[in-house]
Parts: C-alpha cells; structure tokens; sequence
C-alpha cells in the first residue's frame, strides 16, 4: 500500500478551483428546449416536401408551435436524453385544377393553407416514429384528396427524416454533444455560440434553474386516448389506485388534505387543485430521510377530443435515500411510468 501522498496521480481526484466537472463524472443536466427548438427550426422550416407529385407542391413553412421540454442529463460522461415535444408546423400548396395534374392552359394553379402536427415526439419512443397529422384549410373535395394523397406519399417520409435527425442529435448529446467529446463543459456564456455552430441559427441562452445540492428535477409528458378529466379522477380515486397498483390507497380530495399510496409507501399532501387541469402535492417515499419532501406537478391538456396530454413535474427528489442507495432518481420515474402510468393505460384499455 502505498503511504500517503505517494499515490499515483491518475487515481486522485483533486479539488479545482474552475469548479469544472472531472470528465463529465457527476450528474448534470443541461435545458435543450431553445437548442432544440432552433434545431428543428433550421431542418424542417421552409423545405419542399412535396415536388410535381402529378401536379402538387408542398412547401413548409416556420414552426408555429413548439411546446414541452427537453434536457439531457450527463452522467460519466454518457449522454442521457429526455424530451416529450408537440410541434406544429406551417405550409403551404399548390395544386393544378386539372384532374391529372398535366399542364394545360385552362388549368388554374390553386393554393392552400394547412399545418403539419406532430402531437407527441418523446424520447421513450426514439425506436418508433411518431404520429404526423395533416391538415388542409379549404382543401375539401378532389383535389385536396390529391394534396393529401401526395403528402402521404412524399410529404410524411421527409418530415419523418427530418425528425429522426433531431432524435440522433439529442441520443449524442444534443448541445452538449461537442462537450461530450473533448470531455470539458463550457461556461453559460459560450453555451449559445456552442448553439449556434450545432444548428446554424443563434439560440436564446434559457435561464439556469437552481437546484439544490444533491436533489434532481423530473420532468414527463405522457399521452392517453381519453379524456383529460378522466386521467384526472383516476388519480384522485383512492378505489382506481387499489385497482391498478394492487395495493391499499387512502386519498383526500380537499386541498390540504393527505395520501397514502401503494401500502404506504408513497405519502404527502395536497396543495393545489383543479378539477381535470391540476394536481399539486408534497409527495415523498418512506425510504427517502425523515422531513424530505418533493413537489409534484401534474397538468392536463387536452390538444384534441379523447386525447389527454399528462405533464409531470416533480422538483426536489433526493439522489440519495435514508440507506445510502444512489437510484433515487431512476425508480421514481421507474415508479411514474411502470407502476402509474402504464398502469393506467392497462387497466382502462388507454394503453397506446
């Protein structure tokens, strides 16, 4: 064994007075929402998707809509994705008046306004592509059935590859993806130029959230064929939590009132209420040390009829629990997702 001091330097670790995190070692979370925003921007903005498909052209235009999160945690110097987006983005069409498309001097050149949606884009479904609607204002009748015939075929695949370029980008790292690699992280104030080379378009540099040492934020998006009050009641139904958690349940209604969760392993409070659009609580696992305690946030939308979009937010979970295990983080997703939400989706045939 070696005598104190005359270790051998590469397995030291030494206190820095930059404050720089050695080879990207301990948890960082970087907000890539403008980054991502501005990347999606410069591929799918003003691209032609659809050229002469027997006489219709479809061209994009700015992303009207892009809301969500989106980060990537790095953790020993692995990049760790997270992002549950809805995009809309515009277009427009032109269309022979033609049946066949041929070109004809009677024929008149029409065009059309639409939108294209990307309700979910999430990283837990990065294998898959996701959905991609289509709408065309005005465009009843046999020529919109052309238009939308034409972006089926031709129109859909480039959004699509478009869209997988964005998802490869945040698997490396997003706009860390530079920093990855040479190891270093740079300060906040060389983040948006980092931005701009990655994209080709400045980013708006996102104000740094302040968490405190050694507590982690969550963040989901999660999508349920139903109605947004539904998701709602079932979460406050003590009954519908015994039913899919197979476990006791004691849930209060009024705000100040108190949980109990999965044989009490889950405990809190409410604090805030809204009947089908919010959920408020002071929310904490028995094994988590005595007088911590997280807040959950949980709105609903409801973008379309039977849809129901569920955003989670839950601010100060511990790393560490009371017997020194550093997967705190892990299973409490691991929790949200297998044992509630999926669950959910099971239980009441919402499963997508």
């Amino acid at each position: 064994m070696a005598k104190y001091g005359e270790g051998d330097k590469r397995w030291i670790v030494a206190e820095r007075a930059d404050g720089r995190n050695v080879h990207n070692w301990h948890w960082v979370e970087r907000d890539c929402l403008q980054w991502s925003r501005s990347f999606l921007s410069s591929v799918l903005s003003d691209l032609t998707i659809v050229e002469d498909h027997g006489g219709i052209f479809i061209r994009t235009g700015n992303i009207d809509k892009l809301e969500g999160e989106a980060y990537v945690n790095v953790r020993k110097g692995r990049a760790i994705p997270g992002y549950e987006l809805s995009i809309s983005l515009s277009l427009e069409a032109e269309a022979r008046s033609d049946s066949d498309g041929r070109e004809d001097s009677a024929a008149q050149l029409l065009r059309f306004k639409g939108s294209v949606e990307v309700p979910f884009l999430g990283d837990e479904n990065a294998d898959e592509d996701p959905e991609v609607k289509f709408v065309l204002r005005d465009g009843d009748g046999p020529i919109g059935l052309r238009i939308k015939d034409a972006f089926i075929a031709k129109g859909k695949p480039a959004i699509l590859q478009k869209i997988r370029s964005y998802v490869q980008a945040m698997s490396k790292g997003g706009p860390a993806m530079d920093e990855l690699e040479t190891g270093k992280f740079p300060p906040v104030s060389e983040r948006a130029q980092l931005a701009t080379a990655v994209t080709g378009s400045p980013a708006v540099e996102a104000p740094l959230k302040h968490e405190k040492e050694g507590f982690k934020t969550i963040r989901m998006i999660e999508r349920f064929n139903c109605r947004a009050t539904d998701v709602y009641e079932i979460l406050m139904d003590e009954k519908s939590w015994k039913g899919f958690t197979h476990s006791n349940a004691r849930i209060s209604k009024e705000i100040e009132g108190q949980f109990s969760l999965i044989d009490g392993s889950i405990t809190g409070v409410n604090e805030e209420l809204q009947e089908g659009r919010l959920i408020v609580q002071k929310w904490r696992f028995s094994s988590w040390a005595d007088g911590i305690h997280s807040t959950v946030r949980l709105e609903f939308d409801e973008p379309d009829p039977g849809v129901a979009i569920v955003k989670l937010t839950q601010n100060g979970v511990p790393e560490e629990d009371r017997f020194g295990n550093y997967s705190v983080i892990e299973n409490t997703e691991r929790c949200w997702r297998e044992l509630i939400f999926h669950q959910i989706r099971t239980l009441f045939g919402f499963e997508i």
